[in-house]
């Protein structure tokens, strides 16, 4: 019986992940035929040339140092909660799998899960990769909401009336999402009452399995007040762990700045590429697509296009997202195929990945998906 249902939950997995590979690899040739659909490709391919190569690799590092202090960041939280000193490499190794699976799922939810699961295979208490996640995400939306709101108050030509209200939203959507995380961190009272509340209101629109839910929200909650012990006891630690994750997000929203100039202009200064881009990822972040594919691209289109303007505007777009999303989205993809040779076992760990993802993920989870 046990063979037949191991032989179940591998072909639910597998068809989940073919699920989430078609749809995601349907958006981007839809978005790529809506965007370039009466481009001279010839014309485009023009632009890309012209491109100085230098700082286009800047950006490609720029984009591969913001993964390196992520796993910095996760490493010295891990080691603070008393694990052992992971190597650098298998930190990176953690943060690209993680990454791979965010991108292939809605909105991000299922890299932090798979990476814990392989924190747990390299003996770390899957406690203390829980809380290692959970700090990280916290300090991403400290950071994340700080950059934009001051941005976008210094920068506020940014703000067209074309993109105010999906930033609006955007916006909204991340601050609700750090006010939950603060209020399951530090008030175990009040965050139950929102719980209840929330299963309540699911049982009188009858949405199915709500005791299986209600579990999930409740091991949830429990993390967040283990991550205020956390806190308590290491504020210093924390205090590393959210600077650590400010200077990410903000080599982060540096990418541009490089993409900008290597079509050597310079009107623009760093601050308002920087302005731009922090706007443009608080935007994205409020729709919740596979790697944020179309959203990207269009919004990119609107906000930079006064920076770029029209004749460099589409190849500018291309080679952001080269830089900041489908190189490492390449890169990522090989870690997960290369990891799952050396184990002998490649498609028993992107099924057990995908497993973790329904088991672990509580609803909670948001990975930093950059777009």
């Amino acid at each position: 019986m046990e063979k037949y249902r191991d032989m179940s939950i591998r072909k639910k997995s597998n068809i989940k992940m073919i699920r989430n590979l078609v749809f995601f690899i349907g958006l981007i040739i839809f978005t790529f035929w809506y965007i370039f659909k009466d481009q001279d490709l010839n014309e485009l391919l023009e632009v890309i040339k012209s491109a100085n190569p230098f700082y286009l690799v800047i950006a490609t590092i720029l984009m591969f140092l913001v993964f390196c202090c992520e796993s910095i960041n996760v490493r010295s939280v891990l080691y603070a909660l008393g694990e052992k000193k992971v190597p650098f490499l298998t930190a990176l190794k953690y943060t690209w799998i993680g990454s791979f699976f965010s991108a292939i799922t809605p909105a991000a939810t299922g890299g932090q899960p798979v990476e814990i699961y392989y924190m747990t295979k390299d003996d770390i208490k899957t406690a203390n990769g829980t809380m290692a996640m959970l700090l990280q995400l916290c300090g991403f939306q400290i950071s994340t909401l700080v950059f934009s709101i001051f941005c976008a108050i210094c920068n506020q030509s940014v703000l067209s009336s074309d993109i105010v209200w999906f930033y609006i939203l955007g916006l909204t959507i991340n601050g609700f999402a750090l006010i939950l995380m603060l209020i399951g961190t530090f008030s175990q009272k009040t965050s139950k009452k929102l719980s209840d509340l929330n299963v309540k209101m699911m049982k009188k629109v009858k949405i199915k399995n709500i005791d299986k839910i209600q579990v999930k929200i409740d091991e949830g909650l429990k993390q967040y007040s283990k991550s205020s012990v956390f806190i308590r006891i290491h504020k210093i630690e924390f205090a590393k762990a959210v600077l650590r994750v400010f200077v990410q997000i903000g080599i982060y929203h540096s990418i541009p700045y490089f993409v900008y100039r290597s079509f050597g202009l310079n009107e623009l200064s760093f601050f308002q590429l920087f302005s731009m881009q922090s706007v443009f990822y608080t935007t994205v972040s409020g729709i919740p697509l596979p790697g944020s594919i179309g959203v990207s691209e269009t919004l990119f289109l609107k906000i930079f296009g006064s920076a770029f303007g029209k004749n460099l505007l589409n190849g500018a777009m291309l080679l952001y997202r080269f830089a900041s999303f489908y190189f490492y989205l390449l890169i990522t993809a090989t870690v997960v195929i290369v990891n799952g040779i050396k184990t002998q076992d490649i498609q028993g760990e992107v099924d057990k990945g995908i497993i973790e993802i329904e088991k672990l993920d509580n609803g909670n989870n948001k990975e930093l998906a950059y777009n």
